[in-house]
């Protein structure tokens, strides 16, 4: 009964986050912008001090001047689910890079050195509440989030094998002006 009434409660709070990025996302001309490069900070020192048992950190870029077209919030969850993903399951190595595509979109790549994902199960990743190991922590959200969240702002998630051996978490997302 309380792992229901916990489970409804993060339903609820997850629902709420993404009807507020599909509103926001939907409202042209609102001007608002992010820093990618000062997200990417922020989500890097704090998960590199979370992570730091594993001996490494979180090795980032990001093109000056390079910006979200959102909110910021919006943008520290996309990127700090994908990061933390990437911290839990990495075996010391994370890299974060961001970079233009066009005048419009960006795209940014969080990958890892852990033990990736068999390409026929990453869809399933991507279901709600969906977990592949039942024994490492979470709650089988960040990825789906990620993914509903991408979607709300034109924007998409692929999942790769990474070049570092683990999975690569592919966003593209709109660009705003600098």
């Amino acid at each position: 009964e309380v792992v229901e009434r916990q489970a409804e409660v993060m339903r609820q709070q997850v629902d709420h986050h993404l009807r507020r990025a599909r509103a926001a996302a939907r409202t042209p001309g609102r001007g608002e912008r992010t820093e990618v490069a000062d997200v990417l900070d922020e989500r890097a020192r704090a998960l590199t001090r979370i992570f730091q048992d594993k001996g490494g950190d979180i090795d980032w870029d990001a093109e000056d001047g390079l910006y979200f077209q959102g909110e910021r919030q919006d943008l520290l969850e996309l990127a700090g689910n994908a990061m933390e993903n990437a911290g839990k399951w990495c075996a010391g190595r994370v890299r974060v890079r961001a970079v233009p595509l066009s005048d419009e979109r960006l795209r940014l790549t969080i990958e890892d050195d852990g033990p990736g994902l068999p390409p026929d199960r990453r869809q399933e990743v991507l279901r709600r509440g969906a977990r592949l190991d039942e024994s490492a922590p979470g709650s089988g959200l960040g990825l789906s989030i990620i993914d509903e969240l991408a979607r709300a702002y034109g924007g998409d998630l692929r999942l790769e094998t990474a070049a570092l051996g683990g999975l690569a978490v592919v966003l593209d997302l709109p660009r705003a002006e600098t």
